[in-house]
Formats: C-alpha cells, sequence, structure tokens
C-alpha cells in the first residue's frame, strides 16, 4: 500500500456464526447454519453494525465455510446465507474460505492464517493496525493476532480453549461494539 495510515480505512472483520448469526452448538462446538432457511440473525446484531458503521468503520465478514469444500453444503446454499446478510446488515464484503481445512497449512485464507484479512486490506486499503478482528473461536483471535488486529472475543464457553489472549472479551456483538467504539 502506498498511502499513508492517516488516509487508509479502518475496518472490522467479523466472523459469521456465532458473530452475526446463531450457531448450532452440538457436543459443546458450534457448527454453521446449513441453509438459509436455518439462518437466524442473532439479538442486537443489526443495530451493533448500524453503530460501527456510522463510527466510519468498513465492515467485513470473513469466515472459514470447510463443509463447502468437504461437500457437505452447497456452495449456493453458502452464497444464498451471504448474499441475504449483505442485503439485510451493512456489511461492505464478504471474505470466504471454502478450503477442507484438514490442517492448518492448507491455505493461506484459512483462519487462523490472515490470508482473508490481508486480501481485503489490499483491496480496500485497509489499515490493519486501526482495524478489529471479533470472533467466537480461537481461529478468529488468532487470525486477528497475525494480520495486525486488536481483537474481541465474543465468549459463549464452548468446549474450546483460547490459544492467544484477545484485546477485549464481551457477551455479544453488540458489546463488542461499544467497546471498539469506546478505543476510537
Amino acid at each position: 500500500m502506498n498511502a499513508d495510515s492517516t488516509s487508509l480505512h479502518r475496518a472490522v472483520f467479523l466472523d459469521r456464526d456465532g458473530v452475526i448469526n446463531r450457531s448450532v452448538v452440538r457436543n459443546g462446538l458450534p457448527y454453521p447454519p446449513a441453509s438459509l432457511a436455518e439462518l437466524e440473525l442473532l439479538p442486537g446484531v443489526p443495530a451493533a453494525c448500524h453503530q460501527l458503521k456510522a463510527a466510519g468503520f468498513l465492515l467485513l465478514i470473513t469466515t472459514n465455510q470447510p463443509d463447502v469444500g468437504r461437500g457437505t453444503t452447497p456452495q449456493a446454499a453458502v452464497d444464498e446465507i451471504h448474499a441475504y446478510l449483505l442485503q439485510h446488515l451493512p456489511i461492505d464484503r464478504v471474505e470466504v474460505c471454502f478450503h477442507p481445512g484438514k490442517g492448518l497449512s492448507d491455505c493461506a485464507c484459512r483462519k487462523p492464517k490472515p490470508g482473508m484479512l490481508l486480501r481485503a486490506a489490499a483491496d480496500l486499503g485497509i489499515d490493519l493496525a486501526r482495524s478489529w478482528m471479533v470472533g467466537d473461536r480461537w481461529r478468529d483471535i488468532d487470525c486477528g493476532h497475525a494480520a495486525g488486529c486488536r481483537t474481541v472475543f465474543i465468549d459463549y464457553g464452548y468446549a474450546e480453549a483460547l490459544r492467544q489472549k484477545p484485546d477485549f472479551s464481551a457477551g455479544h456483538l453488540a458489546a463488542a461494539a461499544d467497546i471498539i467504539c469506546s478505543h476510537i
């Protein structure tokens, strides 16, 4: 990027499942909705997204959707969910990794790797040091740290340990938006 950091955009990167929409929890772990019919926006999400937009942030969804790569969920179903979210929320862009993720070294875009954030930053002129990653899994927090963003962990008490300490924790996206807006 050739521009100085004051001319670059600030962004909030949002994990999808568990941050924007309700995850289906099985055996203590979250899973994505398999269709638009299963999609349920979490309470307070539209207002939180509008609050972040009003504060001057670009909003991007960054999501791993390995069930497409595994062949257990059609890409058309995921695309339909994203079209709905783009229509109903002030989201600027959706970044998706469809790779199946058998190992953490499969691709550069699958969280916890920062590829989706780095690609969006290059394309949209985003200053990652002035940006945030919000997620409910260790992969989201590690991804945000790897990209140089501040992080907010949405803590649902999943049976999964964090690997890196988030900058902040919150109970839902509305609380995360308040944290982010208070640290501009």
